[in-house]
């Protein structure tokens, strides 16, 4: 039997994509007010800047994968305009209704799928940008997601990885007892489950570090990748291109 992580639990390989459905169902209503409170706001900065490190033009053609409700696929369809394509995806199908109705409020209308990102439905060398922003570390086989995620891209395509990380060894014990101690408390207030909180603490902590996770794009068909840590190493966006 195949086993891999569920935070700090070993877990059949199955039953992790079930659970981290669980959580997801969970947590997608209050999931935006969530991320707000979770970072001081700060998410919204680390977005902004993987936007302006996208670097889109009018025509683009973009996969957003575990594009949840919609924050990145809204800016990336604002950038490559109406020749340009975004398509919206997620493997969590509460997630991708949350995202697709805010973006139908905001009149924005770009294709929506439930799709896992270890098995792409799309063609080979057909985007010139995929973006993962926050969900890489839920994956149960990263490196198979890479190799998708590569696959699909055109050939000098960019891929870019926004993801919690290991942040500075000076602030690790502080960022330790917010992130057990504060984090399921403020779930248990505003959206009814610490549970879940608590599993996305301890997915971080299992997530591959900045230089690891590096070696692993590299080894998935990335010819170079740079590592931007931001707000001292909460979050690394990690930028690929393909060979």
């Amino acid at each position: 039997m195949a086993t891999t992580d569920f935070g700090f639990k070993t877990v059949d390989e199955q039953e992790k994509a079930r659970r981290v459905r669980g959580v997801f169902d969970s947590v997608a209503s209050k999931y935006d007010v969530m991320n707000d409170l979770m970072s001081l706001g700060l998410h919204r900065a680390w977005k902004a800047y993987t936007l302006l490190v996208a670097n889109l033009k009018p025509g683009h053609k973009v996969l957003d994968i575990a594009g949840g409700t919609g924050d990145m696929a809204m800016a990336f369809a604002d950038k490559v305009g109406a020749r340009g394509q975004v398509v919206h995806t997620d493997i969590n199908l509460a997630m991708l209704r949350q995202g697709r109705e805010r973006l139908i409020d905001k009149g924005i209308l770009l294709p929506t799928t439930v799709c896992d990102a270890e098995q792409l439905p799309f063609a080979d060398a057909y985007f010139d940008l995929v973006c993962v922003a926050f969900g890489l570390r839920n994956m149960t086989h990263k490196d198979r997601a890479l190799r998708e995620m590569a696959r699909v891209l055109k050939p000098g395509g960019k891929l870019l990885v926004l993801e919690f990380s290991k942040i500075a060894p000076p602030l690790a014990k502080a960022y330790d007892w917010y992130s057990f101690e504060v984090l399921p408390r403020l779930g248990k207030m505003v959206a009814g489950d610490d549970a879940s909180y608590r599993y996305l603490a301890e997915s971080i902590r299992m997530h591959p570090d900045q230089q690891t996770l590096k070696a692993l794009m590299q080894d998935s068909g990335f010819s170079h990748v740079d590592i931007h840590n931001l707000s001292l190493g909460v979050v690394a966006l990690h930028v690929a291109i393909r060979c």
